[in-house]
């Protein structure tokens, strides 16, 4: 039996270059994911396997790239095209559109935050596609309670103010110490987007760092191991005086607040566009058996009840799709789509735990082993409602709001 996920998805693009990277992306991910998945899933669930040459198949097509500015080595696309070619990878293999997302968040501040002359000294390396970044947010103590965190960056000496130069002093302006937990690509970073706090100063206390994978004092622990995701390695970071020079901080002294809720802003929808993706493989699965499969003299998908449950993972799918898309068009608008994106991230994680249960149960006992994909879509699916903010605190964030 064979599956096209998602090839058959209608899709629609401000400029005919998003249909030219979708075409690119299904052939890159025909080519290059879709025949490797399942042995490298099932590899790195018995010990660390990272899929490093994904990463730099896509960096080399310009698909690690796509929402950043062009001057530095990005697309130059918008939101709403980089996040259906997120998609399209999830379709295919969830742990490296994971990755995708995570690396395009720890460009963002970057991108949004950071002053010309770090543009310039840092997002072509970032852009290149010869990088990989981690963001270090999460603490053992502090998830969804960001102003809880711990790990502190102290000056050390005179060094840098980061004022308009390209980063080099004689002596680093910061040392960080401290610990990040649940660090997707921890150790196979080439950078770290870290938040550390800088003073006791509330809501004013933590500020924004780029932190060199190869820092001094930077270590890392044993990887997790999860039930799902295998190849999206994640660790916890570990901070022993890492020295950062001041250049390497984005935004000024205290800022560190606002520009990791804007970033997670971004990073929710590509976590919608992620688990959608995952959630069209499995109803593509669940739809092609259901064709397939006779009982009674006749295909199961002619018995009602089980098409009225394919229609309702139908319209769970389009309305995840319809969510993610909306929010990203506020976005690349310049308009406010806070609420709009966790409304995405609560509607299309809701949807791909719900499609990839339901998907199991139409294939029954088949749906239950490894023979076929879902029950490993399953496991992927449930992580969704909780990174980015679990699907509680966008109820919180929703809520806000709309209360006002």
């Amino acid at each position: 039996m064979t599956y096209s996920a998602s090839m058959a998805v209608q899709r629609l693009f401000p400029t005919d270059e998003g249909h030219d990277l979708l075409d690119l992306t299904r052939e890159v991910v025909a080519k290059e994911l879709r025949p490797k998945v399942d042995a490298a899933e099932a590899a790195a669930a018995l010990g660390e396997e990272f899929p490093t040459d994904i990463f730099r198949i896509l960096g080399r097509a310009g698909l690690l790239s796509l929402p950043h500015p062009e001057e530095f080595g990005g697309g130059g696309q918008p939101y709403e095209v980089y996040l259906q070619v997120v998609e399209e990878i999830a379709s295919a293999w969830m742990s490296v559109a994971v990755g995708v997302s995570v690396h395009s968040l720890t460009a963002f501040p970057v991108t949004t935050f950071g002053s010309p002359a770090q543009r310039e000294a840092l997002l072509p390396g970032m852009l290149s596609g010869h990088q990989l970044g981690a963001y270090g947010l999460s603490e053992p103590l502090a998830g969804s309670d960001v102003a809880a965190m711990t790990t502190r960056a102290t000056r050390d000496g005179a060094g840098d103010d980061g004022a308009g130069d390209d980063g080099a002093t004689d002596d680093p302006a910061y040392r960080i110490r401290g610990r990040k937990a649940w660090i997707s690509h921890a150790g196979h970073a080439d950078y770290y987007t870290t938040f550390a706090r800088t003073s006791d100063a509330r809501g004013r206390g933590i500020s924004c760092f780029i932190v060199p994978g190869d820092a001094p004092g930077l270590s890392f622990g044993a990887p997790e191991k999860k039930m799902g995701l295998h190849c999206d390695t994640v660790r916890e970071v570990i901070y022993e005086d890492v020295p950062v020079d001041a250049a390497r901080r984005i935004g000024d002294e205290g800022q560190g607040m606002p520009i990791a809720l804007a970033a997670l802003d971004a990073g929710r929808l590509g976590i919608a566009a992620a688990a959608t993706g995952l959630a069209q493989s499995a109803l593509d699965v669940a739809v092609a058996y259901a064709k397939e499969r006779e009982q009674f003299g006749r295909a199961i998908a002619s018995n009602q009840g089980l098409a009225f449950l394919i229609a309702d993972l139908e319209a769970a799918v389009l309305g995840a799709r319809a969510a993610y898309l909306f929010a990203a068009r506020l976005k690349d608008a310049g308009r406010p789509y806070g609420k709009e994106a966790a409304v995405a991230k609560l509607l299309a994680t809701d949807a791909a735990m719900r499609v990839t249960t339901d998907a199991i149960q139409v294939l029954g006992g088949a749906g239950y082993t490894q023979d076929f994909p879902v029950e490993r879509y399953f496991r992927e699916a449930k992580v969704t409602q909780i990174f980015e903010g679990t699907n509680q605190i966008q109820r919180l964030v929703i809520s806000r709001h709309a209360l006002g």
